[in-house]
């Protein structure tokens, strides 16, 4: 025979329900969160990407050269094997780095830098033919990488990009803040070795060139002082290493790279001069 709860029993059960459904809830929520999907805040959203970052592609150099002189071979060779450790160099850093940097990411510190380095390869393959042959041109057209996305998510590998002020995945830092936060802080200037006082005797022949190249070492710098301004607070604790130091080392290993050809070619080649090519943030 049933009978009718006391009123005390009926609050009970109500609040019993209600503690379970808010448990069930919160398990919705956290199996939201725990799949990628975070849930709703004030509308930035940290999540690292779980999708494939893709693969970065590059033109191939071999098909476009011309006939290599035998001299040339073994150096040519060389410099195409090496074109190849640079691609899988890059995709090994693309997916070591997903999640990280921002929406530029990926252009700043993996293609950028990649393109660099492709162009003193291709520009050493180039130099080995003309010492014996036609000097092949339009070679640097085919320095120039792509970044072929993976999946469904980001194209760049990374994070999506957080409002203003706030680090992507971070706690909401901006840069400059707190030292986790990291980034570029606009702090100090950028620094590199002399590379004039360290050349020898240069060749009445080799003049211009280096001279040429000289100059285009100190544009370079102010070119990578005006993007530490331009990126003030941009990126996380590598930006700069990865964005700006990063490549403004392997445009100069590429530039001191021809002056060294320069004198070469009708005196003794200096060597030694690549440990001019990183320079460094002084604060």
């Amino acid at each position: 025979m049933s009978r009718a709860l006391p009123k005390y029993n009926k609050r009970r059960v109500a609040v019993i329900g209600g503690a379970a459904a808010a448990v069930l809830s919160g398990a919705v929520i956290a199996g939201s969160a725990l799949a990628g999907t975070p849930a709703g805040n004030d509308g930035a959203t940290g999540a690292r990407t779980l999708a494939s970052p893709g693969t970065i592609t590059c033109p191939d150099v071999a098909s476009k050269l011309p006939a290599i002189p035998a001299s040339a071979r073994a150096e040519v060779d060389r410099n195409l094997t090496l074109l190849q450790t640079q691609i899988k160099e890059a995709n090994t850093r693309l997916a070591d780095t997903v999640g990280q940097g921002g929406p530029r990411f990926v252009d700043n510190a993996i293609l950028g830098p990649l393109k660099d380095k492709r162009v003193a390869t291709v520009n050493r393959i180039a130099t080995a033919i003309g010492r014996t042959a036609t000097r092949p041109a339009g070679l640097d057209a085919l320095a120039p990488c792509a970044l072929n996305a993976g999946g469904g998510g980001a194209s760049t590998g990374a994070a999506p990009s957080a409002p203003a002020g706030r680090q992507a995945g971070g706690s909401g830092a901006a840069a400059g803040g707190s030292g986790a936060a990291g980034g570029n802080t606009g702090a100090g200037t950028i620094t590199c070795p002399d590379v004039a006082s360290k050349l020898p005797a240069i060749p009445a022949s080799a003049r211009a060139e280096v001279d040429r190249n000289l100059t285009l070492l100190q544009t370079q710098i102010k070119e990578a002082n005006t993007r530490l301004a331009d990126t003030v607070g941009q990126g996380g604790p590598r930006f700069v290493d990865n964005a700006i130091l990063g490549p403004l080392k392997d445009k100069r290993a590429s530039t001191i790279d021809r002056i060294a050809i320069a004198v070469g070619r009708t005196s003794a080649k200096p060597t030694g001069l690549d440990s001019l090519a990183a320079c460094a943030l002084t604060q």
